[in-house]
């Protein structure tokens, strides 16, 4: 739960409202977290929204208040990646008006030491959002050092994978890793004091791991493609990333699918692109300055929104979408590959 006096506030919620009016007919929150996107269209006009998390506990939050919205507020317990399957029992014909996705791990998330995203707070090393399969203790005790080396460098672009997946290997041999405060002080102890201004020595590391544990490349990508597939003509997908790597994944899908596939190179000629999906996308739409006043947290989120056309869905080229390495594999799972020199 977040933290007295730290209430959720939904990121660049006014002009995502802004960019997708008027709201109307049902629309898919694919990340529903603290309910503030799906609050945010019911109130700007949507008929029903679909709110899907993979975390059990936010629907728990949400009972105080789900219930002054009727049948209007539809909750599954799932992965965005499937939500054609759960509005294919709730819209007709299964498409809907809209989509809002909100990338990344939440505030609320964050706040609560016992889920383990934290590097602030001790608590158990776990980082599962939908508290089952493996866990980020379960990573770190049992890959080799190469593997925990990939993920460091690919999901978390830390220059020192090496030194610290080493220290990690080396640590766990004494004891085996069970609470963030173990792993924190081994990232501290393999890199220099940070300079004032600096994020926090773990920020890098943590992030990838949460990204290894949660398949977050993996589910973005699918979760794009099952956008695409429950949106009808005219429908609206909008999305907003907190990392240059997300965002990377995100505009390349778009311009891929919107038949602006890039300009190629000598490595990569330029391919004939399948049938465009959506309209040319927005540009990144970033927070104003009112936004960061009330809400720092806001400060590297970006916003892009696209119009679906009348075309049938295709698959996206995984290829071409700038993924870190361990994800290029087909079925979107976390196979780390060989890395590049650092």
């Amino acid at each position: 739960m977040s933290a007295p006096g730290r209430p959720h506030i939904p990121v660049l919620l006014r002009p995502l409202l802004k960019a997708v009016a008027p709201v109307e007919g049902i629309w898919i929150d694919g990340t529903f977290g603290a309910g503030g996107y799906s609050r945010g269209l019911l109130a700007e006009g949507a008929a029903t929204v679909i709110g899907v998390d993979r975390d059990p506990m936010v629907f728990d939050m949400a009972e105080s208040w789900r219930k002054d919205y009727g049948d209007r507020l539809q909750l599954v317990h799932g992965t965005f990646s499937e939500m054609d399957d759960y509005a294919a029992g709730i819209a007709p014909e299964g498409r809907v008006d809209g989509v809002v996705l909100d990338l990344g791990i939440s505030s609320m998330q964050i706040d609560q030491a016992e889920r383990g995203f934290s590097f602030m707070q001790d608590g158990p090393l776990d980082m599962r959002m939908s508290q089952s399969g493996p866990s980020a203790a379960d990573l770190v005790n049992t890959l080799d050092e190469e593997e925990l080396a990939d993920i460091l460098y690919h999901y978390g672009e830390e220059r020192a994978s090496r030194r610290i997946a080493r220290n990690i290997v080396k640590a766990r041999e004494i004891a085996p890793f069970a609470t963030t405060k173990q792993l924190v002080e081994v990232i501290e102890r393999s890199l220099p004091r940070p300079k004032p201004g600096q994020s926090h020595p773990a920020t890098r590391s943590f992030q990838a791991l949460r990204i290894a544990v949660n398949d977050e490349f993996g589910q973005l990508i699918e979760g794009l493609e099952a956008a695409e597939r429950a949106l009808k003509p005219g429908g609206l997908l909008a999305v907003v990333s907190f990392h240059s790597l997300e965002d990377r994944v995100v505009k390349r899908f778009l311009q891929a699918r919107s038949g602006g596939g890039g300009q190629g190179s000598r490595y990569a000629p330029v391919q004939k692109s399948a049938v465009p999906g959506f309209d040319k996308p927005s540009k990144a739409i970033p927070p104003d300055e009112e936004e960061l006043i009330d809400n720092p947290r806001a400060r590297s989120a970006k916003l892009r929104v696209a119009r679906r056309l009348d075309t049938p869905a295709a698959p996206a080229d995984r290829s071409t979408l700038g993924l870190p390495a361990p994800v290029l594999e087909p079925a979107g799972k976390a196979t780390p590959h060989k890395r590049r020199t650092r």
